[in-house]
C-alpha cells in the first residue's frame, strides 16, 4: 500500500500564499490594527501578511496541540507569555495559522479575544474540510496531510537529546 498523498508547500509556494492571501483581506476591506500569529506554524505567515498589508503591530500566542503527526492534546492550551487583553482592547486583529485542521487552536485564540478587540478575523494558508472554525481568509482547502517547508524535515538539534542530524 502506497503513502498517501500529501500537500507540499515549497518556500516559493508560501511566498504565493501570503501575497494572495494579503490581497484576500485588502480586496474584504478589513484593516486590521494588529496581525496576531499563532506560534509556531503562524509566525511566517504573520510576518508576511504585517509587511504586505503594512501593519507593524504584531504579536503573537503560542497554543500547544499537536504533539506528533495526528497525535493531540484532548484541548488546545495557550502557553505564556500572552498578550495583555488590555494591549488588544478595541483593535482589529487578523489572526494568523499555517493551517485549521480542527479549527480547535483557532476557536482558542478567537476566545482569548472576544470581549476586547473590536473584530476578530483569522487567516490561514490551508482549511480541512472537517475544521469547527472557518477562517475568512483561506489560500488553499484539502484533506491531506501538509508537508510545510518548515517543518518537513527533522530539526537540526534534539532539544530532549543532543544534535539530530
Amino acid at each position: 500500500m502506497s503513502a498517501p498523498e500529501r500537500e507540499v508547500l515549497s518556500y516559493d509556494l508560501f511566498g504565493v500564499a501570503v501575497r494572495e492571501i494579503a490581497q484576500q483581506v485588502v480586496d474584504s476591506g478589513y484593516e486590521p490594527d494588529l496581525v496576531l500569529s499563532i506560534a509556531r506554524g503562524g509566525l511566517g505567515l504573520g510576518m508576511g501578511l504585517g509587511y504586505a498589508l503594512d501593519v507593524k503591530n504584531l504579536s503573537a500566542v503560542n497554543v500547544e496541540f499537536y504533539t506528533g503527526v495526528g497525535e493531540t492534546l484532548d484541548v488546545p492550551m495557550m502557553l505564556p507569555p500572552t498578550p495583555a487583553a488590555v494591549d488588544l482592547t478595541g483593535l482589529k486583529v487578523l489572526i494568523a495559522d499555517d493551517v485549521a485542521d480542527s479549527g480547535k487552536t483557532l476557536e482558542v485564540v478567537q476566545a482569548f479575544c472576544a470581549g476586547h478587540v473590536a473584530e476578530a478575523r483569522s487567516a490561514v494558508i490551508y482549511e480541512k474540510p472537517w475544521t469547527v472554525i472557518h477562517a475568512e481568509y483561506v489560500w488553499r482547502r484539502t484533506e491531506r496531510w501538509i508537508d510545510f517547508p518548515w517543518s518537513s524535515t527533522p530539526p537540526l538539534v534534539n532539544r530532549h537529546g543532543g544534535m539530530a542530524h
